[in-house]
Order: C-alpha cells, then structure tokens, then sequence
C-alpha cells in the first residue's frame, strides 16, 4: 500500500479540483483510507507532485472508450520516476447542474472540459439558447457557477461536485453514449516493480527499424499464450519514423513474467516494466 502521512491520511494527487471524476475514482479505489485529494492543474504537475514528495500517490486517466488513449499520458509516464500499482475503471456520468432553484430555461451558458461537453452535445440540441462554453475542469466548472451566483450559469460535471457545491441537477446522465467509462492509473514512486504483485503487467518498449519487428515480439507473447489486453504506439521524439510500444497483458499463470521477459527481451530494445498490478475490475 502507498505511504500515509503522520496523521494517517493518504494524499491523492489528482488531475482537476474537488468533485471532478478523478476524485471519485480516487475515493472508489482507496475507498477503505482517508483521502485528501491534492489538486493539480495538469497531469504533468499531478507526477511532480508524487515524485518531489508533496502527495502519495496519484491517479491519472490514460484511456477513455469515447476519446480513446490519453497519448501526452502514456508520454509522461514514460519519462518519469514513477510506477503503476494499480488501475480503476470509472463509469463517467455527467450531469447538468445550476445554483438551487434554477429551472433549465433560465440556463444560457454551460461550462465544462472540452471533452464532457463533447460527450453531451446531443442533449443540448433540444436548447439552442443555451451556449457551451469550454473550462478547464469540470468541478471547477461547477464551483465557478457557484461563486458567480449567476442563475443564467450552469455546469455538466459528476454528481460529487453538485453536493461539494450546493448545486441542483436539473438532469442526470446527459450523455449521449451510456457506454462511456475511463480507465486510471495508480502511480506511486519509484520504477523498481520487484516487490509488486497482481495478474496484470504493463510495460514499453521499441523494435529495431526494420519490417517485421513488432510481429516478432507479438509472435513470442502469442506462443507463450499471454493476453494481450492493449498496445499502443507513439513516435519517438528525435528519431523520425520509430516508434515506441505500450503493451498490456495478462499472465494466465502457466508462465511467470520472467519467462515472459525472456522471451521479448532479444528482440526488443529499451524494455520498461511500468507496472505489475492486480487487474482492475471493469463496469
């Protein structure tokens, strides 16, 4: 488990403010510990935090079944100092929320992430008065109509921020695919993953430039039988037409993650173990 403070608290370094949907994942994943969220503004600045120390752990979005990978995120786990413990699966829900007492017709503005106001465009077809303006969260959307006291003000953020901020929802799940849920990491310091346990490995790693070299590697990890759950693939800064691979699998328990290394290790280069951890559980 992830250090706790002097007083027992487990600081939880997340992307947004109090109310956004990676404090709820948060909250769901160390459900049994007291959480004090630190808030960051970007993801960059959440794996700073855990690496320097001011927080414990973090959690960070890296997949959404609407929006797809979080590329920049597979980047900065990639350069830093940290290691994936664990993942949570969250189904997003957004809501539309105002100041108590507002009636929908009022509403002339909706604030929220770029990518929330995207997943709900279709119900705000049926209120061409009102315009969606975008922020740059979705519980900061939600406190801002809150400090405002604007009736004209409303926001699309999850349930939690509408009870932080003494807000009414004036219509629950307002998005258009119910299918829409996003996968978040569990990072905590340090790259070495000896002492961690779990049925779930992640790992990079890049192939020699030539045809054929991914194959290769997928041709070993299908002959040992391992799940391959995700791969992924980004550009190499500085080395035009390489790539660089995010795979994840599962060990099905007739052969160790040794074994498994062993057999990719010749054919890869720059091979990193991001994380062993347990798989998380899917809605």
């Amino acid at each position: 488990m992830p250090p706790t403070t002097a007083i027992g608290q487990l600081r939880v370094s997340i992307q947004g403010y109090a109310g956004a949907f990676h404090e709820a994942a948060a909250r769901m994943h160390f459900h049994d510990r007291e959480v004090v969220t630190v808030p960051g503004h970007t993801f960059a600045e959440v794996i700073t935090q855990v690496e320097e120390g001011e927080s414990d752990v973090a959690l960070m979005a890296i997949e959404n079944t609407l929006a797809g990978s979080l590329m920049a995120n597979y980047d900065l786990l990639q350069r830093s100092s940290l290691r994936i413990t664990g993942e949570v699966y969250l189904r997003i829900r957004q809501n539309l929320m105002a100041l108590p007492g507002v009636k929908i017709e009022e509403l002339r503005e909706v604030y929220s992430h770029p990518i929330a106001l995207m997943q709900v465009r279709e119900f705000f077809q049926a209120w061409p008065k009102i315009r969606l303006v975008e922020s740059a969260d979705t519980a900061l959307s939600a406190l801002h109509v809150k400090e405002k006291g604007d009736r004209t003000r409303g926001a699309v953020a999850a349930i939690i921020a509408a009870s932080l901020y003494d807000l009414e929802i004036l219509a629950h799940g307002i998005e258009t695919n119910k299918l829409n849920h996003t996968r978040f990491l569990v990072l905590e310091r340090g790259r070495n993953t000896d002492g961690d346990s779990g049925d779930k490995v992640s790992m990079s790693f890049s192939t020699s430039h030539e045809a054929g070299s991914l194959s290769r590697v997928l041709m070993v990890l299908d002959a040992y039988k391992i799940n391959l759950t995700k791969i992924q693939s980004t550009p190499i800064v500085g080395r035009p037409w390489q790539y660089r691979f995010y795979v994840d699998f599962l060990l099905n328990g007739n052969i160790t993650l040794a074994q498994a290394l062993a057999g990719i290790q010749p054919i890869t280069k720059e091979l990193r173990i991001l994380g062993v951890y347990p798989a998380g559980e899917k809605p």
